[in-house]
């Protein structure tokens, strides 16, 4: 499959083959639909969190005495009927949501991803990305000279580059990755995916090693 390569003015300078390994595996939605959510599973915060009787301060003494007033008997003010009290069945922070799944489906997962942006010419390819310094104007003008303009974009970078991820930080609906870190879940969060041709080695290298069984 060969792509349009671009320079950060927008101009078309050329064209590249992609490798078939990587961009050109066929969709199975259902592996891809299990590894997205397993991802989403394990990138969950678990916030709330209730008390039991047993962790909600005070109500050591009894209210008042077991006979003789005329009104339930009551152990504690800090029962679950009463205000204040401590919550029966509510959520805790002990719940664990993780999913674990295969490093071989997770990498086959984004090789479909990465396929499905290839062929529905969602991917930008760039023969470079070098941004001198770190403001925003600067990273804001080269997207806008590119396809994805004014759509939800990940820009891909072959290594940490700080003045880029800083130039990018504050433009809305766009976030920055490195070329390792990639994975189905980031990649379909967003319509548009830019990246530099140098980013494919580094996809390659990353996520194609064959590894060895001792």
């Amino acid at each position: 499959m060969e792509i349009a390569v671009y320079n950060q003015k927008g101009e078309e300078v050329g064209k590249t083959s992609l490798p078939k390994e990587i961009f050109d595996v066929p969709i199975n939605p259902d592996l891809l639909y299990q590894v997205v959510v397993s991802q989403m599973a394990n990138r969950r915060r678990v916030i709330a969190h209730t008390k039991t009787r047993a962790e909600v301060r005070g109500g050591g003494r009894k209210p008042w005495r077991q006979k003789g007033t005329g009104r339930a008997r009551h152990g504690s003010i800090r029962s679950p009927l009463w205000r204040g009290g401590g919550v029966v069945f509510g959520p805790r922070k002990e719940r664990v949501f993780k999913k674990v799944i295969p490093q071989k489906m997770k990498q086959k997962a984004l090789f479909m991803a990465l396929s499905a942006k290839a062929k529905n010419n969602l991917l930008v390819l760039l023969d470079e990305l070098k941004i001198e310094e770190p403001k925003t104007k600067i990273m804001a003008e080269m997207l806008s000279k590119l396809p994805c303009k004014g759509k939800t974009t990940l820009i891909v970078f072959p290594r940490y580059d700080k003045n880029a991820i800083l130039a990018a930080r504050n433009i809305p609906r766009t976030q920055t990755i490195q070329a390792k870190d990639l994975n189905a879940l980031d990649l379909l969060s967003f319509k548009y995916l830019v990246m530099p041709k140098e980013a494919i080695n580094i996809i390659k290298e990353t996520f194609t090693k064959v590894k060895t069984a001792y």
